[in-house]
């Protein structure tokens, strides 16, 4: 596997400035949906210009090693040149920042992963699966 982006988890103040006004694709934003029970969950990463989605199969766990190893994975699948870096969600005490984001894509997830359901039970094809349909989907933004 590849070493992940080169400026990877900036905070939201510290990320580049282009990542902020989203006209340069390569800049990622991640979050965790979870599942039933908080015991399982499926990680998101959106760029911030083309609304590009993968999802990260978290089947053993969403603790930071398994997260790690899952974004990694993601990565490894890209070009090193549209992997500039990744904007991990760290909850509340991060403010408000592109709620909308967040909303639209984990409310499109919620379609096909129910709020409350177990996570786990989903494979990976299962999730490449579905970032394909999210992946065709017309965007508004997009034009």
């Amino acid at each position: 596997m590849s070493a992940p982006p080169a400026s990877s988890t900036p905070l939201i103040n510290q990320r580049p400035a282009e990542a902020t006004d989203r006209q340069i694709a390569r800049h990622w934003e991640g979050d965790l949906i979870v599942g039933q029970g908080n015991r399982s969950a499926i990680g998101t990463l959106v760029d911030r210009t083309t609304r590009y989605v993968k999802l990260l199969h978290l089947p053993d766990g969403r603790g930071a090693e398994h997260v790690r190893h899952a974004l990694l994975h993601a990565f490894a699948e890209l070009p090193a040149e549209l992997a500039r870096s990744v904007t991990w969600d760290q909850g509340s005490e991060m403010g408000r920042h592109d709620e909308f984001t967040r909303a639209a894509v984990n409310g499109l997830l919620r379609q096909y992963f129910p709020k409350g359901a177990d996570l786990s039970i989903y494979s990976a094809e299962d999730l490449a699966y579905v970032a394909a349909k999210l992946k065709d989907r017309p965007r508004k933004i997009l034009g």
